[in-house]
């Protein structure tokens, strides 16, 4: 038999991409099972679009205010999605919902991720939330988008501590450091093969115990 073919991505944004940065530099390794085929923004000036030029990835401007409804600015993705050849969307940052259409006809295949430990702190301000709720584990997740908003589910988690005298913007960092180093080990488990659909839960073959249990505060 011969070896699994690269897994072709197109990565879906609306802002500065910082993980698409980390997805680039992940797909750049020769090992690495994903090939970016391109990167889709529906904001013109969007800086994630120049991390993708410089990695040589091909880039499209899809400006959803050019469509009458969602449903037409969805159809359109789908298409420059399928002309690339891609087989997985990834979600990174891209500030729009999906339909249920899109989901539906691209289902198990979207990934997005979340900052946020979900089911806990759906939708956005989550580091705001997180510090009011006095939570004392804060983090991550990559997970299967559905029509449903952050509710698809979990692939891969990471928690982080939330510390006396944090900010959101503290907060957010140590958060963001965790999302670049799961979102890229997301589309490794899938370009492996390892990820399998089971009703809601995700089941990932060959996992690894984590091996340590995450205390805070420790007195």
């Amino acid at each position: 038999m011969g070896e699994r073919p690269d897994v072709k991505v197109a990565v879906l944004i609306s802002g500065r991409g910082s993980n698409l940065q980390a997805l680039l530099d992940a797909c750049a390794k020769p090992e690495f099972p994903a090939e970016i085929v391109c990167v889709i923004s529906n904001i013109a000036d969007a800086y994630g679009l120049e991390r993708a030029r410089r990695a040589g990835v091909a880039t499209q401007v899809i400006d959803h205010k050019a469509f009458p409804t969602r449903e037409a600015f969805d159809a359109a993705l789908d298409t420059a999605i399928r002309a690339a050849g891609a087989e997985l969307v990834c979600l990174a940052g891209f500030m729009r919902l999906l339909t249920p259409g899109f989901t539906k006809a691209w289902h198990g295949r979207v990934i997005n991720i979340h900052p946020a430990l979900l089911p806990s702190f759906k939708g956005l301000h989550t580091h705001r939330r997180a510090l009011e709720a006095g939570v004392k584990l804060h983090g991550c997740s990559v997970h299967f988008v559905t029509a449903d908003l952050d509710d698809g589910p979990l692939i891969v988690q990471a928690a982080v501590p939330v510390l006396d005298g944090d900010d959101e913007d503290s907060l957010a960092q140590r958060v963001l450091t965790a999302e670049h180093r799961i979102y890229p080990l997301a589309v490794k488990l899938i370009g492996e093969g390892r990820v399998h659909l089971d009703g809601r839960v995700v089941r990932v073959d060959g996992a690894a115990d984590a091996g340590a249990t995450l205390v805070n505060p420790i007195a």
